[in-house]
């Protein structure tokens, strides 16, 4: 579960660095139809594309960087307190993110970004695995203060 983790977090950050890189160049450069409900040019230079002005591909970057940092072996076998609960936190919030984007691309933007909907899949995936894990396995403070 835990290889998982990082690899659902490289994912999602190569997936986002493509999009960063589309925006910073030309969204025309991403390889996706143009025309009819999948769009992503459509997708990735609406009004939703943006947050408080900083382009949504590089809050893509930076949560999947933090999570690839979240998820590398080290860091799952971190004793430190504060881990666990950021990983989900961080987890949590990409998800939240994702439907809002979903829901943006659904009613807002009327067209899907293949791109984008990878992202999101990998985001629903890593959340689960993440959410599984803290299910699964106790706290690193109780461990230590059970032994």
């Amino acid at each position: 579960m835990r290889s998982a983790s990082v690899c659902l977090a490289l994912g999602a950050l190569g997936v986002s660095i493509y999009l960063a890189i589309a925006h910073l160049t030309d969204p025309e450069v991403l390889a996706c139809a143009a025309s009819g409900a999948v769009n992503c040019v459509e997708v990735t230079t609406s009004a939703q594309s943006v947050v408080a002005g900083i382009p949504v591909a590089y809050l893509g970057v930076a949560w999947s960087l933090a999570m690839v940092g979240l998820c590398l072996p080290a860091a799952w076998r971190a004793r430190a307190p504060w881990i666990r609960p950021l990983r989900l936190a961080l987890a949590t919030s990409g998800l939240v993110f994702v439907l809002w984007l979903i829901y943006a691309e659904l009613f807002l933007i009327r067209a899907i970004c293949l791109w984008c909907t990878v992202v999101h899949v990998l985001t629903f995936a890593l959340f689960a695995v993440v959410a599984l894990a803290w299910i699964g396995e106790p706290d690193a403070s109780s461990t230590r203060a059970g032994a």
